[in-house]
């Protein structure tokens, strides 16, 4: 028992020290941590394409897709002076083919695929009444999922507890059944949703991205208010499923607003 469980210890430290880097510079907020990446950019945005077009086929088809043409326009303006900003984190990320679209929809949610492929439901801008300091807010944050690539290090973790798990399993004698089940229940707790520690790093970095494109931070603070009265008396938003609770993210964006009000002063002054 205790020489396989140091052969999984082994076999894990192994798979650590080759895949883990840092996706990204740490900008003026600071997120350099380092990641285990165990797969290649290249294969995510891959299967995100492809995703990404799916999902917008399938809206095309029901007419949810790009109906508002106000809306639409508002989400892709921000989306214009936010994108550049990117190269602080990462100099490719400017080049990415970034694409931004809006789905009809009473769900309040957003999302950005690896490689710039955006998606706001209308729901989060129209329910909530978000100013453009806000979209901008939520678009930051969940750009910095992908340029953090949160999901390749997601990906990662999963291929790596996998790898453990079947080696621990062979030297248990269990066989390929247990190591399924095992693997599953990783997968069910963990791998299909962004860790609080990939939202806490959103929050930062989309913080100075959003500030960076001329956008006011403190915005940050009154979006996750109306979060707060969004969520009250039933079941709160997709967009906070796996957050940091709200009142914890606010102190923190406060934290944060002496780095990054500079930063919106700086590019207010420049667009003068």
């Amino acid at each position: 028992m205790l020489k396989s469980t140091l052969f999984c210890a082994i076999a894990l430290a192994t798979l650590c020290f080759i895949g883990c880097a840092s996706t990204t510079e740490s900008g003026a907020v600071g997120a350099n941590r380092k990641q285990l990446l165990l797969v290649s950019s290249e294969q995510l945005e891959q299967m995100a394409a492809k995703s990404y077009a799916s999902l917008s086929s399938a809206a095309q088809s029901k007419r949810t897709l790009n109906t508002d043409a106000a809306l639409l326009q508002r989400v892709r303006n921000i989306a214009t002076r936010i994108e550049p900003q990117t190269s602080v984190f990462r100099r490719d990320a400017p080049g990415w083919k970034w694409e931004v679209n809006v789905i009809e929809s009473t769900e309040l949610n957003a999302f950005c695929m690896p490689g710039g492929k955006i998606i706001f439901y209308s729901g989060i801008v129209k329910q909530l009444n978000l100013s453009d300091a806000e979209i901008a807010i939520v678009m930051g944050h969940e750009i910095a999922h992908a340029l953090r690539e949160h999901s390749r290090e997601q990906v990662s973790q999963a291929l790596a507890a996998q790898t453990v798990i079947g080696v621990g399993a062979a030297l248990l004698g269990l066989g390929a059944g247990s190591s399924d089940i095992a693997g599953s229940i990783y997968d069910a707790l963990v791998a299909t949703q962004f860790s609080r520690t990939d939202e806490a790093e959103a929050d930062r970095l989309g913080l100075e991205l959003s500030a960076r494109a001329g956008y006011d931070p403190r915005a940050g603070v009154s979006l996750w208010q109306k979060m707060i009265n969004a969520s009250k008396g039933s079941r709160p938003p997709e967009f906070l499923s796996t957050h940091p609770a709200e009142t914890t993210r606010i102190q923190e964006i406060q934290a944060l607003l002496p780095v990054v009000i500079p930063l919106y002063e700086q590019a207010s002054r420049s667009t003068r």
